[in-house]
């Protein structure tokens, strides 16, 4: 215990001095871990960056298709969507719902499609960035053309995600960001291990919801399942944030622009799990039932995850997925080779890329040698401590 809360100390520590000297950007291939800056310290050993905000290559916004099924069977609208750096990773998908549509609370088809998924040039007044992913819903007179991508990988056991994001557009959609496990039985929903960040946009524009699913069973709702949560000043959902979700063994908590705006430690997922974002309606209750002709969008400038994964479940049979690591609780930290150079990509000035957090101590103590305070106040705080 004492060595855990020792080693705590030294990277609160380290955290301060590169705070003070700035740390060391470093590349990926250089960092064995990674440590978040969240409340409860939390270890990961694998980090993924997805840039939209300079592909103007790509940029194009691709026309509607008015037929369900050429719809789903659409092309990916550009080259990057099919290069290896994505598909490694992700699958655009191109189901419906079909089977289930008509019964209970799902009057509307849905059906997605790899044509509503697309980059798009920035056009705001103020641009941050050239360009940004779009994720599209609309509703058409027959069915609701969707957008989603998941992770090719199910093997996802306790992450970081982030988004750079907004969701612009008509009532009636969903826009997501999730980890999923589906049941084996599908008839049993309270099997379902699920974390989400869900906006509705028949919501007010400051109220984001929080769950760790099943929200419901046999016919009645679970409150201590979720929290509706009001966003930052000035950080609608309409307004471009960082939504992030961090996943653990103890809770799920969720920030907009580095706040916390909420934490469940109800029915926290336990097993490895896949990630997926969307864009949505089935015209039920609960999304809200979007006028014909009407649009919604998730738009995305970047995303990030920090993750721990425990083999190769895969989606489909796409990519082969090769990562393979230790789940959380058991990231080695003390006098392990895996976890010697640990980064952060909270403390870093440049989005996407990782900064050294432990084997940066000399260097840092060099930079700031001059105000007297490196190799007298980090012993003192040891000393102190272990008295």
């Amino acid at each position: 215990m004492a060595s855990r809360s020792l080693q705590t100390l030294l990277f609160v520590s380290l955290q301060f001095l590169g705070q003070v000297a700035g740390l060391e950007e470093v590349s990926d291939g250089q960092c064995d871990c990674y440590l978040t800056n969240a409340t409860s310290k939390n270890y990961f050993t694998t980090h993924n960056f997805f840039d939209f905000r300079d592909l103007e290559q790509y940029a194009r916004i691709p026309r509607p298709i008015e037929d369900p099924d050429d719809s789903s069977a659409a092309d990916e609208t550009s080259q990057y969507f099919l290069d290896a750096n994505w598909t490694n990773v992700w699958g655009i998908q191109s189901w419906n719902n079909s089977e289930t549509v008509d019964s209970g609370d799902v009057p509307v088809l849905l059906v997605n499609s790899p044509n509503n998924i697309y980059i798009e040039k920035n056009r705001d007044e103020n641009p941050s960035s050239n360009t940004f992913m779009t994720m599209r819903t609309m509703r058409y007179q027959d069915f609701q053309s969707a957008a989603e991508f998941e992770s090719i990988s199910k093997a996802y056991h306790f992450l970081s995600v982030r988004m750079y994001a907004r969701t612009i557009g008509a009532p009636g959609a969903v826009t997501a960001m999730f980890t999923y496990r589906d049941s084996d039985d599908p008839t049993q929903l309270n099997a379902v291990q699920e974390s989400d960040l869900e906006i509705r946009t028949m919501d007010p524009k400051d109220k984001v919801q929080y769950t760790n699913q099943p929200s419901y069973a046999k016919g009645y709702d679970v409150p201590e399942a979720t929290k509706n949560a009001t966003t930052p000043v000035q950080a609608d959902w309409t307004q471009w944030s960082v939504h992030r979700m961090d996943w653990t063994p103890k809770d799920t908590t969720w920030y907009i622009d580095g706040s916390q705006v909420a934490s469940i430690a109800f029915q926290v997922p336990r097993d490895p799990s896949q990630v997926i974002f969307n864009a949505w309606s089935d015209g039920g209750e609960w999304s809200g039932n979007m006028t014909t002709g009407s649009e919604a969008y998730l738009q995305i400038q970047w995303i990030e995850m920090v993750y721990n994964s425990t083999g190769n479940e895969k989606t489909t049979d796409k990519r082969d997925e090769t990562t393979s690591a230790l789940s959380l609780s058991n990231v080695k930290r003390d006098g392990d080779e895996r976890c010697h150079n640990v980064c952060s990509i909270d403390d870093t000035p440049t989005t996407g890329t990782p900064v050294l957090l432990q084997g940066a101590a000399s260097r840092i103590s060099d930079h700031i040698l001059g105000l007297g305070v490196a190799y007298i106040w980090i012993p003192l705080l040891l000393a102190t401590f272990l008295v």
